[in-house]
Formats: structure tokens, C-alpha cells, sequence
């Protein structure tokens, strides 16, 4: 452990807000990563849920070298052969039939600034509409359609941003009604609510089709297909971020294909660089001809970057030649069953919820009333990192103590058991310190 360094990091560096941990990390390979003592621990995270592939992955690296080899960057006018490469594949492999038109960039948040920018252009509105427990990113209009957190103390939001609320299964804002109808009606009343304070200048619906930050909420197929109908209905487009949903993560290509419900563009990022900053956004040949006309412009120094073109490439060639997408349903049934046994045996997790590889796990005080246990949530994953487990714990007050749960799709079934394993001793360790 170098003392000096961590006192660099706490001296010199911006603390940027989430999860921070007291010491420094060395490396990570495949599942693991090292911190500065030498502590192996198991990456249920994917790192920023990036690393699909696992960190490190041999075709990342060869990609990486193969870029040094020609070229990192170049002049943004200046389209690299690999590029078209990607833009290729994207369409004809990867995406629904109608999206086919591609631009790659960075970040997450960069993709839907792109997207909205798009959507205004495309429909000459402005008005957004967004899903309670969503997160699309810390920037400009990205972060105005963000709901799960995050949102006091950056000023006057962009106008036209309305919010609707999310469908919580295992929460329905109308219990009464039940879950799919509850989802179904909420939705129904913020849409009206909408048309009350709409101008008639509507341009987006942005949704997560997993809503993730939110807890990873999964809507009935009729709430997405309800969802479809009301941007038609409104002349808007439909923006599905899919930036922790696509490329294997559900066990799917997409949420598209898992919903069966095609939006008008469609935002990618983290699961695509397998760690490295790459994103983009796809649409369809008309709307791309039609903001074309319009002059659109997304312009960057790092647009069509080759560097992380050549590793995009490696990430989907390798999802495909590991039959990763079958391993994470395969692996993920095994992890499902393997959480369903804590549950049985813990009366505090109160509902297990996911597709593929991707899980929330939600704590309860008490599995009638529902109660979140924000306390226990905050310990235990504590706890499991002390143990050489490291998870994501949501913690909001109006939508419970979730644990979010994504290893890369090269887990292994012996990484998941020993997973298990630290989860079981952390929450038994943990409530008796309750």
C-alpha cells in the first residue's frame, strides 16, 4: 500500500460523488480487481457496469494494439475505415431492421444529449417527457431528464421537461389495481398531466427499458407498447437508452428485442466499449435525412474515433464468438436460483428481479408492509466489500434499498457461488447488528 498516493487522492483530486472507497486499486482482470493491498475482490458491477466482457479482456488489449498500429485519432471530418467497419455491424447484426444510422462517440450522457438534440430537430419541439427512477447523465439536457438522484444545486433545468412515473412492479403507485394495471394507469395520468401543460411542441419520450438507477424496474410489455402509442399518438419520437441493456447484458441483442417494441432512436454506450469510452446513437435513414437537411450537428474532438471503433469491434465480435448473450442467460438462471435460496432463507429480501445478467435485489423491514431497510443495505454492502465482494446499493428514500447486481458474462458459476457465499455472511452478520 502506498500511503503517499492515497494522500495524493485525498489531497489533490475532486470528490465526484457515488461510492468511494478508502483505498486505491492496481488492476483488474476478467472478474477481479486489486486494490492497493493486494485484496482481491470480485467485481459484481462490471465496473460502471462497462465491462461486459470482463476487465481486461485479451480481444480489448489486441484491439488497443492493433489501433497503435495505425491510428488513435484523427480530424473529426476524416471517417476511419473501422469506423464504417463498426457502423456495419451495429446495423446489420445488432440493431432492429430499422435503425441502420449510426455516430459514435464517448459517454452515456453524450449519446442522449445526441438523441434529444435529434428529436428536437427532427419533430421542431422541445418538450421532453421522462420516467420517474431514470438516469440518463450528468450533462446539460441529460441530466434535466434524470430523476433517480442528483437533481438539487445546478441551477435552472432546460424548459420542457416532464416527468412520468415509473412502473414499479413490486411498488405500484395503485396497489389496488395491481402491478401491470397500476403501471399502466399511472402512466395514463401522467400523460394527461402532460397534455395539461404540453404547447404543443412535444419532441421525446426517453426512456430506460430497464430502468436501472431506478432499482432495475422492469415494465410489462403493455406499458412499453402504451408507451409506443402515446409518442405516435403526440407526433414524438421514442428514444430507448439502452445504455446497460444492450449487447448481452438481458440475455437479448436489445430491450428492443426483449419488449419487441422498436423505438425511433436508440442510445448505446457502456456495454459497447467493454470498459473503454465508447457510445453512439442509431437511427432511422429518415430521420437521419431529414436533420441532415436541417443542418444537424454533433461535432467533437472525438467523434469516430478509430481507437475505440477497433475496440467496439473486439467487444462484439467477442459477445458473439463466446456465445456470451446464451451464457448470460444460462449463468444468470443460475445466479437467479442461487439469490432465490438467500431468499428463502432471509425474510429481508423482499423481491429479486432481472433479465439475463443484470439483478436488483430489494431489502425489506418486513415483506408484507414492504418497508425498504435502507439501514441494512447501507451495512451490508459494506460488509460484502470488506469480504471481497463489491456491489452497486441504491438507497432512495421513495424507491427502496435495491442492490444492483451485473458481473461481467465471463462469470464464472464458481465466482457467482463464492458471491453467494460473502452475501449470505454479510446479511447475517449484519442483522445481528441491527
Amino acid at each position: 500500500m502506498d500511503k503517499a498516493l492515497r494522500a495524493a487522492a485525498q489531497e489533490y483530486m475532486v470528490r465526484y460523488g457515488g461510492d468511494v472507497f478508502p483505498n486505491l486499486f492496481k488492476s483488474a482482470k476478467g472478474t477481479i480487481v486489486i486494490d492497493d493491498t493486494g485484496r482481491e475482490i470480485l467485481d459484481f458491477t462490471s465496473g460502471q457496469m462497462c465491462a461486459t466482457i470482463g476487465h481486461n479482456h485479451p480481444a480489448i488489449i489486441n484491439a488497443v494494439n492493433e489501433a497503435s498500429k495505425k491510428a488513435f485519432h484523427m480530424f473529426s471530418g476524416m471517417i476511419p475505415e473501422v469506423v464504417a467497419q463498426l457502423a456495419a455491424k451495429v446495423a446489420t447484426e445488432w440493431m432492429p431492421p430499422s435503425l441502420t444510422k449510426s455516430i459514435f462517440i464517448n459517454t452515456g450522457s453524450e449519446s442522449n444529449e445526441v438523441a434529444l438534440r435529434m428529436a428536437k430537430m427532427y419533430t421542431s419541439g422541445y418538450e421532453i417527457l421522462a420516467v420517474g427512477g431514470s438516469w440518463h447523465g450528468v450533462t446539460g439536457v441529460a441530466s434535466s431528464v434524470s430523476f433517480a438522484s442528483d437533481r438539487k444545486g445546478y441551477g435552472v433545468p432546460p424548459a420542457g421537461v416532464f416527468v412520468l412515473p415509473e412502473p414499479n412492479m413490486y411498488r405500484p403507485y395503485i396497489p389496488e389495481l395491481g402491478s401491470e394495471q397500476s403501471a399502466l394507469k399511472s402512466l395514463e395520468i401522467g400523460l394527461k398531466m402532460f397534455d395539461m401543460a404540453s404547447t404543443g411542441r412535444g419532441a421525446a419520450i426517453i426512456i430506460e427499458p430497464i430502468i436501472s438507477a431506478g432499482g432495475v424496474l422492469i415494465p410489462p410489455k403493455s406499458y412499453m407498447q402504451a408507451l409506443r402509442k402515446a409518442a405516435d399518438d403526440r407526433g414524438m419520437l421514442l428514444i430507448y437508452d439502452e445504455a446497460q441493456t444492450a449487447f448481452g447484458r438481458i440475455g437479448k441483442r436489445t430491450a428492443s428485442d426483449l419488449f419487441g417494441i422498436v423505438p425511433d432512436i436508440m442510445t448505446l454506450s457502456k456495454t459497447m466499449g467493454g470498459g473503454l469510452p465508447l457510445a453512439a446513437v442509431v437511427t432511422t435513414p429518415k430521420i437521419e435525412q431529414d436533420i441532415y437537411e436541417k443542418g444537424f450537428s454533433f461535432y467533437t474532438s472525438h467523434v469516430s474515433d478509430p481507437l475505440l471503433a477497433t475496440v467496439g469491434l473486439a467487444v462484439l465480435d467477442t459477445i458473439k464468438n463466446e456465445s456470451l448473450i446464451d451464457k448470460a442467460n444460462v449463468t444468470g438462471a443460475y445466479l437467479r436460483n442461487k439469490l432465490l435460496e438467500l431468499q428463502n432463507k432471509y425474510d429481508c429480501i423482499g423481491d429479486i428481479r432481472g433479465e439475463g445478467l443484470l439483478f436488483g435485489v430489494e431489502l425489506v423491514q418486513d415483506r408484507k408492509t414492504r418497508l425498504a431497510h435502507h439501514k441494512l443495505g447501507e451495512l451490508t454492502t459494506k460488509k460484502c466489500f470488506e469480504l471481497g465482494l463489491s456491489m452497486n446499493i441504491r438507497r432512495r428514500p421513495e424507491r427502496g434499498s435495491v442492490w444492483r447486481i451485473a458481473p461481467p458474462l465471463t462469470v464464472s458459476n464458481q465466482e457467482i457461488e463464492r458471491a453467494i457465499a460473502i452475501l449470505d455472511k454479510a446479511l447475517e452478520v449484519s442483522l445481528k447488528a441491527i
